[in-house]
């Protein structure tokens, strides 16, 4: 078709993505730029300091995504319109001397852009966590540290990489129009091989895991899992204060062998009663089942976005309206330039997975309180909220499009509410004992 091509589509989208994120961060910029706390969260501030320190931390996050979602855009846009993708393809392919060996060009070839990425993302990463974590008290990564933690992902990458790329142009090259069954029967496999060697085999790599010490907080958590019937087979204190005061929790396993991670800093910064109302939080996603029905829907998007990748692959114009030679180009060079082109439904998808996750928040803050952990549940998001320093204003489609998680007010808000239905339906009960 005259006129346009899909490095156009590319470049226009991408275009388009980054005004809506412009126009969203200006939004959140004035939301974050308020002189006072919300009305219903004074009290949280007693000293005028307390609120600044919140606001400045905040600010500063928000225009650092701003600065690096610029840098981002301007540097995807350069590589397309130089031509860098082909010239770089072809670059690979003379090292190897030119013979067609579309699999091991693949492999070089994307540990050759993967590596540039890594480098130009380094300054980034750097600036983020010593000068902008560090200005707010955040960090606690030494230099050595931030050059062991790059090392063993490098490490990591190389080991895992090469292998995963052979084996998707491999299955690009043989599987025919059963293309997106077999590929995604792989990522599936290696999805679910990489979840069960991630906590076991990858994170000690980068932190310890201790048994939490007997006690009242082990005590507690173990008799509300078996309150609840919860496979916990193991459970452990993380060392995230070694990079980091942000604090978390989480749990993980397949089947009969659940294990629950608390974070030290989560432990340092709650009571008991509010770290065991964190994981009533956290076991209410696991008995509401909203762990296998986020992967299942994970898998359906991955199986449809492939079976649409099926469709494009053969399209005559696809390879060289980036610069790449038609007839030479392997499949693996559709399926890569796919990725781009994938980019609308990616954007719609993430903005839809938000807004079931935020649902399934609320959900969980239920359960918490279905648990007799209202109080406590409200009182540990309150902790986690000053300690992490969350935003103390947050524009509504700001939050919309980007959050995962529901803003601090309005959980407070749900709570409030989950308790009031709570005792709705035990006076309607009492009426008619």
């Amino acid at each position: 078709m005259v006129g346009w091509s899909y490095l156009h589509l590319v470049l226009g989208f991408d275009a388009a993505v980054y005004t809506i994120h412009t126009w969203l961060d200006a939004r959140q910029l004035r939301a974050l730029r308020r002189a006072h706390p919300p009305k219903e969260l004074a009290h949280l501030y007693p000293a005028p300091q307390d609120y600044a320190s919140k606001q400045a931390y905040s600010l500063d996050s928000l225009c650092f995504g701003m600065a690096r979602g610029a840098f981002d855009s301007a540097l995807s846009a350069a590589l397309l319109l130089s031509g860098f993708l082909p010239w770089s393809w072809n670059a690979v392919g003379h090292l190897l001397g030119g013979a067609h060996r579309p699999i091991a060009q693949a492999v070089l070839w994307t540990l050759l852009t993967s590596g540039l990425n890594a480098t130009l993302g380094l300054p980034w990463s750097l600036a983020r966590t010593f000068g902008l974590e560090a200005r707010h008290g955040f960090n606690k990564t030494s230099p050595a540290t931030f050059a062991m933690d790059a090392l063993k992902s490098l490490g990591l990458g190389l080991a895992l990489g090469p292998p995963l790329i052979a084996a998707v142009a491999f299955i690009l090259e043989r599987a025919g129009p059963w293309v997106a069954l077999h590929l995604w029967a792989f990522l599936l496999a290696m999805s679910m091989v990489l979840m069960a060697l991630y906590p076991s085999v990858i994170a000690p790599l980068f932190n310890s895991f201790t048994p939490l010490p007997q006690g009242q907080l082990r005590e507690e958590i173990e008799a509300l899992a078996a309150s609840l019937h919860f496979p916990l087979t193991k459970l452990f204190v993380i060392d995230g204060s070694k990079r980091s005061a942000h604090s978390n929790a989480y749990m993980y396993g397949f089947w009969r062998n659940k294990r629950i991670v608390l974070y030290d800093t989560l432990i340092e910064q709650s009571s008991v009663p509010q770290v065991v109302a964190v994981l009533a939080h956290e076991l209410g996603h696991w008995a509401l089942g909203h762990t296998p029905r986020l992967l299942a829907a994970a898998q359906v998007q991955i199986l449809g976005q492939l079976a649409l990748f099926t469709a494009l692959r053969a399209s005559p114009t696809l390879a060289s309206s980036f610069g790449f030679d038609p007839v030479t180009s392997p499949p693996f060079i559709a399926f890569v330039l796919f990725q781009y082109l994938s980019g609308p439904l990616d954007e719609a998808l993430g903005c839809l997975n938000n807004y079931v996750t935020r649902r399934f928040e609320f959900q969980a803050d239920a359960f918490g309180v279905a648990q007799g952990r209202a109080e406590d549940l409200k009182a540990a998001l309150l902790v986690l909220d000053k300690e992490n320093k969350s935003p103390p204003h947050t524009d509504p489609l700001y939050s919309a499009y980007h959050y995962s998680h529901p803003p601090l007010l309005e959980r407070l808000r749900a709570i409030d509410a989950a308790v009031a239905r709570g005792g709705s339906c035990a006076a309607e009960a009492k009426k008619k004992e």
